[in-house]
């Protein structure tokens, strides 16, 4: 097990009192999976990237029973212990590359940082030419040929393809075992997304690095997919293996998404209305008791007010009172 979370909670403050953001989540990710993340805005995703990154201010409060990479404990590290862990073991991509890049330094310097001295060989003084020979060789590899350029561009000279092109030659530049990608290519226009898909996936391939994808759409995922962890309003709804979670969900909400995606809508006549969930995620100042999804989800009944227990079935996990798609 290469990433194993235990019951990740994450409290803040709001108007009302300390409400808790994340309850309870659960997810583990094994060695060179590719493990993707899916709910809507503001159900939690990036706040769990962040936990584990480190990357949350003391507005939040992070408490868990593990967070565990490699065996080792991240919230119990120090803080130099975990940028040793961070800075060579895990990265992330973020869904706006270009708000990450130093607007004051041009991209064959940012690049230039992001190569460690333990991947260069040689003499001191051999590794200023070094460095910028593995520079020119991240370029190429996310597919700038014209690198030259690029090196001497600013962030805000390129398109939203190119910056996040950029971000992912950082972010594998000394190889992490586990890349994140926070929605990297929500804003990308289909084609630009099923290039950076392609990359991602080359680079799983060629490295055999794990990957946590986090999507808001189930039609917007990689095909190479392996596991699926289903999110809402803070609460983890169901996770499992991919192919078999896309056909058989076993929780209402990973059902009515998977009837709005572009896996349905394919299916469907033309012109007809797709169905929705009624109403709206709720606000941290109005999250309902018990499940989370109960005041939207057609199969509620009374016992729904109570927090459902996380039940596994074969190589499945699912949270929900009365799950779907059981008959056999």
């Amino acid at each position: 097990m290469l990433l194993d979370i235990r019951n990740l909670t994450i409290r803040t403050k709001t108007n009302i009192g300390t409400v808790n953001v994340l309850d309870k989540v659960n997810l583990q990710i094994h060695e060179g999976e590719i493990h993707t993340l899916v709910g809507e805005s503001g159900s939690g995703k990036s706040l769990i990237a962040r936990a584990i990154m480190g990357f949350l201010s003391e507005r939040w409060d992070v408490t868990a029973d593990r967070v565990w990479f490699e065996g080792k404990d991240l919230l119990s590290l120090s803080a130099a212990e975990r940028r040793d862990i961070i800075g060579v073991d895990i990265a992330m991509i973020f869904q706006d590359a270009k708000s990450y890049l130093d607007p004051n330094l041009t991209i064959g310097e940012q690049l230039s940082e992001a190569v460690l001295d333990r991947d260069l060989d040689g003499s001191w003084w051999q590794r200023s030419k070094q460095r910028k020979e593995r520079v020119i060789s991240l370029l190429h590899r996310v597919g700038i040929k014209n690198h030259k350029a690029m090196m001497q561009s600013y962030a805000h000279e390129l398109s939203e393809g190119a910056a996040q092109k950029i971000m992912i030659a950082s972010a594998i530049a000394h190889r992490p075992k586990l890349l994140i990608a926070d929605e990297p290519t929500s804003t990308m226009e289909p084609a630009t997304r099923q290039q950076i898909y392609r990359l991602l996936a080359q680079f799983h391939a060629r490295y055999g690095m794990s990957m946590l994808m986090i999507s808001q759409d189930l039609g917007a995922i990689m095909p190479q997919t392996e596991r699926i962890s289903m999110i809402y309003s803070g609460q983890l709804m169901e996770t499992g293996p991919a192919e078999p979670l896309l056909q058989k969900p076993y929780h209402p909400y990973t059902e009515a998404l998977l009837n709005t995606s572009l896996y349905r809508q394919a299916e469907s006549q033309p012109r007809t209305k797709l169905p929705t969930l009624p109403g709206v995620e709720p606000t941290l100042q109005h999250l309902p008791i018990g499940c989370r999804l109960g005041p939207r989800c057609p199969y509620a009944k009374p016992e729904c007010i109570k927090t459902p227990k996380t039940l596994k079935l074969r190589d499945r996990m699912y949270a929900c009172h009365h799950p779907v798609n059981l008959e056999d």
